[in-house]
């Protein structure tokens, strides 16, 4: 790791301690605050806000102890802090305003709870909390979703790519010509011969030098005139 990266990470660390003992002790005084109204009783509590001008100081010690206890019990968890840090700080502004403490250091207590809580609600938990562990869990969860879903899209597209396996058709038979004059019979044939056992036509003689074959018959050779005689 480089030097930047240590620095960064030193950092980081100290930041996340920081917030640790920061909403370790902001929560404990909220939730000490809280468990004291509790134990006074809501009579008792709505007495002290009464004393210190509050309008309906039951109804003000009700939503103060609640708020006081429930929300000093999530900062210390590190659960929802952006949201419970403002909560604790409008709570701890209404005091102020409606019904500020007469002692002097019970105030000064009010104005700085008010103001840790709203930095605790800007600046964030810290990686030691609840909340961190929240979001690690929702990302791996959607890092696994998405990781899922590649897989299932690679898969789907080697299947796509992948040759088609079946077996290629044969082709069909083909009826080649036959060679019809290699089959031929070639072979002279004898001619027919009658009931006496001649021939039907009679054997041509072999012809004569002179003569020319004209459609199977002989043509007599064509013989010089001679000139008449005186």
């Amino acid at each position: 790791m480089s030097r930047l990266g240590q620095t960064t990470t030193v950092k980081q660390a100290l930041r996340d301690l920081a917030a640790l003992v920061a909403r370790i002790g902001v929560g404990g005084i909220f939730f000490a605050n809280g468990w004291t109204k509790l134990e006074d009783g809501l009579k008792a509590t709505g007495a002290k806000f009464l004393a210190q001008g509050a309008p309906a100081p039951g109804a003000w010690a009700t939503v103060t102890m609640l708020t006081e206890l429930i929300g000093g019990a999530l900062l210390i968890a590190g659960l929802a802090v952006s949201v419970t840090g403002l909560i604790l700080f409008a709570e701890a502004l209404g005091v102020f305003v409606v019904a500020p403490p007469l002692n002097p250091i019970s105030l000064n207590e009010l104005i700085l709870l008010g103001a840790a809580s709203l930095l605790l609600a800007v600046v964030g938990a810290g990686r030691v909390s609840v909340d961190h562990m929240v979001v690690i869990r929702r990302r791996e969860s959607e890092a696994a979703n998405e990781f899922a879903a590649d897989t299932e899209a690679d898969r789907v597209i080697a299947s796509l790519r992948e040759p088609d396996k079946s077996p290629a058709p044969e082709p069909e038979a083909r009826d080649e010509p036959k060679d019809t004059a290699a089959t031929e019979d070639t072979a002279p044939h004898p001619r027919p011969r009658g009931k006496s056992g001649e021939t039907s036509r009679a054997e041509d003689p072999a012809p004569v030098p002179g003569d020319t074959l004209v459609a199977g018959r002989k043509k007599p050779a064509a013989r010089t005139r001679r000139p008449p005689s005186d």
